[in-house]
């Protein structure tokens, strides 16, 4: 993370809060218990902001300034709201196509991934608050600027915000190995998110029971699996593809 985004106190990330910044990251001290952490905790409530229970020594190695107990990140980028910018796509006439990105950790992969999907003219990303690759100065230099320019989503609950989008009329595509059907197999003109899950564990058995259809890129070399960033470019230009 880049000093310039740090900012540490109890109070200094009250005020940044109030100010409507938004933080990437918190980080907490163990044990911490006093009036100005019950209020912060208390401002936290309902947003969705990843925040880390941490020993002392964790702080003193992010900084050596009197924190008070607890460090923040400010974001590089600004999240935005999913069911707002749904909103926006369907009263522009579009037909949606959403990038659901699930425990993708790796800060260089999600760069290549968002710039990708800027590409395939991807109306915004979404991803989960907690176990998602933090957006850093590396992330977007990855993306060769594609963050500044795409929305992404901060969710506190992607089976809630899954749900609320096949409610809203999509199609959820998870694209992962252990299936059958092709990517060719899916229509891919309707109103559609697309999941990808992290190379480690793939996309979760929750969100897969949500699909309404699963599909795979076809192999023709021996190893099995592609990384993320260029399985989900595959799956994404299919759908541009197909809209043409």
């Amino acid at each position: 993370m880049e000093e310039d985004n740090l900012i540490f106190g109890t109070r200094a990330v009250m005020e940044a809060l109030e100010a409507g910044k938004d933080i990437e990251k918190i980080f907490i001290q163990k044990g911490l218990s006093n009036e100005l952490y019950h209020q912060l905790r208390n401002a936290l409530k309902g947003q969705a902001v990843p925040i880390q229970i941490v020993p002392p020594e964790k702080l003193k190695r992010i900084t050596d300034k009197n924190h008070q107990g607890v460090v923040a990140y400010l974001t590089e980028i600004n999240y935005y709201n999913s069911e707002e910018l749904l909103g926006e796509v369907f009263e522009k006439g579009k037909i949606p196509l959403v990038l659901i990105l699930d425990r993708v950790t790796d800060v260089r992969n999600f760069g290549a991934i968002a710039r990708g999907a800027e590409c395939a003219g991807v109306d915004f990303i979404i991803i989960p608050s907690r176990g998602a690759a933090q957006i850093t100065g590396d992330a977007i230099k990855t993306s060769a600027g594609a963050l500044h320019r795409i929305k992404v989503c901060r969710e506190d609950n992607l089976k809630t915000t899954i749900d609320y989008l096949k409610e809203s009329g999509l199609q959820i595509v998870s694209c992962h190995e252990k299936t059958d059907n092709l990517i060719y197999d899916a229509d891919l003109t309707k109103p559609t998110a697309i999941i990808v899950g992290s190379e480690e564990n793939g996309i979760s058995n929750e969100y897969l029971k949500r699909s309404d259809i699963q599909v795979k890129i076809p192999m023709a070399g021996k190893i099995a699996s592609l990384n993320v960033s260029v399985a989900s470019g595959i799956v994404l230009f299919e759908a541009v593809k197909q809209r043409l």
